[in-house]
């Protein structure tokens, strides 16, 4: 047999699929058509866009829906649509990307940062500690990397205590616990189809939820002007009544040509997400049996998208964990490590959001200072995902010599 250490990875971690035939076709028509604009509409044309919500709200299985450019705007306007106001406490993981907590900056709000457990949950327990010190009624949840906590146990929390959930689903979509879907929890939930995620058209995102007047309010934040009606997933006219006066222009509706492209790829997730979870397992299972790496523990009531994976190595100092991205990185394996104190692409800490207050976590430091993080694209095979599974533990092997 083929030394592994002799092997290298040659496939690419940022490589999405190819863009479905079927999408590619709908997004020429519109192209053809020259309408872009999801209001733009010939005489009964119901528009991508609006098409595109009401199969969302169905595969989502909620009320209403609403589609804007991106997952961020979607937590902005989640955030104002709900009722926070300058000044309101909100808060978040300790464990995020930088969009969670710039939402809450841009909404003018405070973030308060609450611990993960070692699995990279949200501490239920600091949790409860953290809406009494802060007298915080906001609470943007962020299922961080797809991990869903005790959702049933939280939601008893935050409603005992008058907090407004609003989840931020941009890594879990198509997750679920005990058979209710993410985002199926909170007051209102917001999805990203990015690049990277579940759904890609570059940017966008998805807002879902049940309460009429919140999905009024979100409508006329987005851009709406005043044909609202024109939403097929969206409340009767009586819904916003209110909201047409009171909620400012944020300019952020998805257009047709993105609308155009996601709708295939809606009709594919189910199929895709079975996918996924095959690669995640291959890799998961490999790791696992290494004695030096840890990896994450799932509760069996959570239905997870393994679009992503994480692992930690307690043993390691910082030293050996910048040793280890060379090392996989000598490998072809492109990794990501949340124990830098700098912001390096997409990942960040809590240190380096300087907009917002700086707040101590000791056990989320201590968490992240070994945690590692891997893209797991559908453009591998999984005989590729076994052997990067391989050359991750070759290399930690290297490194702890």
């Amino acid at each position: 047999m083929e030394d592994i250490v002799a092997r290298r990875f040659t496939g690419s971690f940022t490589q999405q699929e190819a863009i479905p035939s079927e999408a590619v076709e709908a997004a020429v028509s519109v192209l053809q058509s020259g309408r872009l604009h999801r209001y733009n509409l010939a005489g009964g044309e119901t528009g991508e866009v609006a098409a595109l919500e009401a199969e969302y709200r169905d595969w989502q299985g909620s009320r209403y829906c609403l589609t804007v450019t991106s997952g961020g705007q979607a937590l902005q306007i989640a955030l104002r649509a709900s009722g926070v106001k300058p000044g309101d406490a909100v808060l978040t993981n300790g464990f995020t990307l930088a969009p969670v907590p710039g939402a809450i900056a841009a909404a003018g709000a405070r973030a308060h940062l609450v611990e993960i457990t070692d699995d990279l949950r949200l501490d239920l327990g600091d949790l409860e500690a953290s809406i009494a010190r802060s007298g915080a009624k906001y609470l943007m949840l962020s299922h961080m990397r797809g991990h869903l906590c005790d959702m049933e146990q939280l939601m008893q929390i935050c409603d005992a205590a008058g907090v407004t959930v609003i989840e931020d689903c941009a890594h879990t979509m198509g997750a679920a616990w005990n058979g209710k879907r993410s985002g199926n929890f909170g007051k209102v939930a917001c999805f990203s189809t990015q690049t990277y995620k579940h759904m890609n058209s570059g940017e966008g995102g998805l807002l879902t939820t049940d309460d009429a007047e919140l999905a009024a309010r979100a409508t006329i934040l987005s851009g709406s002007y005043m044909l609202y009606e024109r939403h097929g997933a969206g409340p009767e006219a009586a819904a916003y009544e209110e909201a047409r006066y009171q909620m400012p222009n944020c300019s952020a509706r998805m257009d047709a040509l993105r609308a155009a492209i996601l709708r295939p790829q809606l009709a594919a997730l189910d199929s895709n997400i079975e996918r996924w979870n095959a690669r995640y397992g291959v890799v998961n299972d490999i790791l696992a049996a290494d004695a030096q790496i840890t990896t994450i523990t799932r509760s069996n009531a959570e239905t997870f998208v393994g679009s992503s994976i994480q692992f930690r190595l307690p043993g390691f100092s910082a030293g050996q964990c910048r040793g280890l991205l060379e090392a996989a990185a000598r490998h072809g394996v492109e990794l990501k490590w949340f124990g830098g104190r700098e912001p390096v692409g997409f990942t960040s800490s809590h240190h380096s959001w300087q907009y917002m207050q700086g707040q101590s976590l000791p056990h989320t430091d201590q968490v992240m200072a070994t945690l590692f993080d891997m893209r797991l694209p559908l453009t591998f095979s999984e005989e590729e995902c076994a052997l990067v599974a391989e050359l991750i533990c070759e290399a930690v092997s290297e490194v702890a010599r």
